[in-house]
């Protein structure tokens, strides 16, 4: 058999319904980890649906509870077929968010999956579901196929992912040899555009804190004190006003990376953010001045205000209040220092007359940037496997715009981290109406049952020492 073999196979499944079946399935297990209530769905996603799965295709599995008491169950999966052979770990996550079962248009739900044309209704479908589910089907076409393999595959698919991934890194700390591999080959997230594949090598970090401003007790009439009292959403409106200019420029010296590398300049020049016919319009104007759109969000920091608070906006009163409260982000990449983020941005704010205004971060932990160099040997062995798939280069991004737990596999399993999305960035992800489009799925299963296949082939990078 060959490798076209494979891929036929793989699409062939696409098209007499057999994947649909089995993703529909799957799209039926109400896994919302934000939901307490759902906790035996998560395990019977693992225990009835991904286990007697990948054990039908030889892979040998395992279920771990979470290490940290509040976290759902993993599954650990292999398939090993010789110690001379290079190792790859894949990872998914069969967790999603809640369902908003009430918020979907009529004749649509999160747990039925809907084809209507090219899109395919249902929670889960874009996110993740329908993402590992096309790896898996893969690796089983290959195996068709080939008789094997010809390397040895490793799964860790969690259910926490929508929740932070809690006990992720303490799982692959306790399973570090289980989990080894030379290669985290993955999907997840958006191409950069809808018709275009693409890779992504690592992810934008995520660090979100709280800015805000007590001046007095209780609210005082604006009648009788107006002029006479501070406003605290006025001071805190200028205390965030000085972090940025008002085209998005970043004014905190500390909230900014070094340059961008040459080799991710290169790999950007190549492309072009587009989120389809449903996506917003770029403003081109807005974030740092002189860059592409795809330096600005690939390779670049962004300061964003995704809430702000004064009074009571829902029913306001005459009366001036007494605090104001914003909550902010900063997605930034390779070369930026999150641990300085509040230390420069409180710096920067006494400096201003701000001394009132508190800092804190949001939460105890935050994702951490990670990037693999676009000239890395297994960066160009993907885009070669995918060229001599589809004909055509994928977009090759530095790191995803948004943030996952891309720095546990590299931190603590040390591993080069090559993801191939098979999802849109207008897919409604964590919305109602989130879907997957068929035509991105279709050339998903080719790419994944060619880059599987040559994975089993010689002309693979060199395996790092043990």
């Amino acid at each position: 058999m060959s490798r076209q073999a494979a891929i036929a196979d793989a699409v062939a499944q696409l098209d007499n319904g057999t994947f649909l079946k089995d993703l529909a399935r799957r799209v039926a297990i109400p896994t919302e980890s934000q939901n307490p209530e759902r906790k035996e769905a998560l395990l019977a996603y693992l225990t009835d649906e991904m286990q007697p799965t990948l054990e039908a295709i030889g892979f040998s599995c395992r279920i771990v509870p979470n290490p940290v008491a509040h976290g759902g169950p993993f599954l650990i999966a292999e398939r090993i077929e010789g110690a001379h052979l290079p190792t790859v770990l894949s990872y998914g996550h069969g967790d999603v968010i809640r369902g908003l079962e009430d918020q979907w248009r009529d004749g649509i739900g999160p747990w039925e999956m809907k084809q209507e044309g090219e899109r395919l209704y249902g929670r889960g479908t874009a996110d993740n579901k329908g993402q590992h589910s096309i790896n898996i089907q893969a690796l089983k076409s290959v195996i068709g196929a080939r008789g094997n393999l010809g390397f040895n595959c490793k799964l860790l698919i969690e259910t926490g992912e929508e929740t932070g991934s809690p006990g992720l890194r303490l799982l692959c700390e306790q399973e570090k040899e289980a989990l080894s591999a030379d290669l985290l080959l993955a999907s997840d997230g958006p191409r950069l555009q809808p018709g275009r594949p693409t890779i992504f090598l690592g992810a934008r970090g995520n660090f979100n804190f709280d800015m805000w401003l007590d001046l007095r007790e209780g609210a005082h009439h604006s009648g009788n004190w107006g002029g006479l009292l501070a406003d605290p959403g006025v001071i805190l409106a200028h205390a965030i006003a000085s972090i940025c200019s008002p085209t998005g420029k970043i004014l905190v010296d500390g909230f900014l990376p070094t340059p961008i590398p040459n080799s991710v300049r290169a790999a950007l020049a190549d492309c072009t953010v587009d989120g389809g016919e449903d996506g917003p319009s770029i403003d081109e104007w807005w974030g740092e001045p002189g860059m592409t759109p795809a330096e600005r969000v690939y390779g670049w920091n962004s300061f964003d205000v995704l809430a702000f608070k004064t009074g009571n906006p829902e029913r306001p009163v005459n009366a001036i209040p007494p605090s104001a409260k914003a909550h902010c982000q900063i997605r930034f990449v390779v070369g930026s220092d999150p641990e300085n983020f509040l230390p420069s941005l409180r710096k920067h704010l006494d400096e201003r007359g701000f001394q009132a205004v508190q800092l804190a971060p949001s939460r105890d932990a935050y994702f951490k940037a990670t990037r693999l160099d676009p000239d890395d040997p297994w960066v160009k062995w993907a885009v070669g496997s995918i060229e001599a798939t589809l004909g055509a280069k994928p977009a090759i991004l530095p790191n995803l715009g948004g943030s996952l737990p891309n720095d546990i596999f590299t931190d603590v399993l040390k591993l080069p981290t090559v993801w191939v999305p098979h999802s849109y960035a207008s897919c409604s992800q964590h919305a109602p109406n989130e879907h997957a489009l068929l035509p991105i799925i279709r050339e998903g299963l080719q790419m994944m049952a060619g880059l599987f296949w040559d994975l089993g082939e010689k002309s693979v990078p060199a395996r790092k020492a043990a």
